[in-house]
């Protein structure tokens, strides 16, 4: 454990860009007061569970698990980096396998992904989040959202590094997936009302119960089917970080 928090440090001090890192955390408080307050005026609430919020908090809550996902970027990002300016090599030439050097790269976006969650709830407890009452539990289903859905896409940005030959190749194509699992959620929106093609992508789309999760602790709403969610997203989460760690292992340096 000790080499893969040393990993990690090394992530934060020599890797990730500082500026990068801070418009990661802060990006998602300009589009909440912008684009939250903004839909607010055509969308009077949101049905959610057995309660109605208010947009600001629907896309407050939302935008949490966006930059989740976005976050794990930097998982791949890492990667192609070290690849290119052949640290990966030396890293392995060190007492450090390539076990360590994935748990550091997932430990790091879910470490980003708290600091970011924590800004975005703090920021918005006096504004969107107005009575919220963060418990125990609360946390519980925010940490979970975080852990799993930091796996699942930074495994997805790992794989993506490591498929993808070109660094426009690797940055495409995840943009356009990222893209797609963003809009096709229910991060902006809710999936009631929808058509039902796009209602069932809604439903099978992971981002979507990275969200629900979230939602559902912050808002003390819950539901038969989340637990059900819970259990795919865990499934999916298991079978893609799998499918990142065997690539990064068979990897030729």
């Amino acid at each position: 454990m000790k080499k893969v928090i040393r990993l990690v440090k090394r992530n934060f001090i020599a890797t990730i860009d500082t500026a990068f890192l801070i418009w990661q955390i802060f990006f998602p408080l300009l589009y909440l007061f912008i684009a939250g307050y903004a839909y607010a005026s055509i969308i009077e609430g949101v049905e959610l569970a057995d309660k109605k919020i208010e947009y600001p908090a629907f896309i407050a809550s939302g935008i949490i698990g966006l930059n989740i996902m976005n976050s794990s970027v930097t998982a791949g990002s890492m990667i192609w980096n070290d690849k290119r300016t052949g640290m990966f090599e030396q890293i392995l030439m060190l007492p450090f396998t390539r076990m360590d050097y994935v748990m550091s790269n997932i430990i790091t976006i879910i470490i980003i992904g708290i600091i970011s969650a924590g800004i975005v709830i703090f920021a918005s407890i006096p504004t969107v989040f107005n009575g919220i009452e963060i418990s125990l539990s609360s946390i519980q289903f925010l940490l979970l959202a975080i852990l799993l859905g930091s796996i699942f896409f930074g495994s997805i940005a790992i794989i993506a590094s490591i498929k993808f030959k070109s660094n426009e190749g690797f940055q495409t194509m995840l943009n356009t997936t990222f893209i797609f699992f963003a809009f096709v959620s229910t991060t902006f929106y809710p999936a009631e009302g929808a058509p039902e093609p796009l209602s069932i992508a809604f439903h099978i789309n992971p981002l979507t119960y990275v969200v629900n999760i979230i939602r559902a602790g912050l808002f003390n709403s819950i539901y038969d089917f989340l637990y059900i969610e819970i259990i795919i997203l865990t499934i999916i989460s298991i079978i893609t970080f799998t499918v990142a760690t065997r690539l990064l292992v068979r990897l030729n340096v």
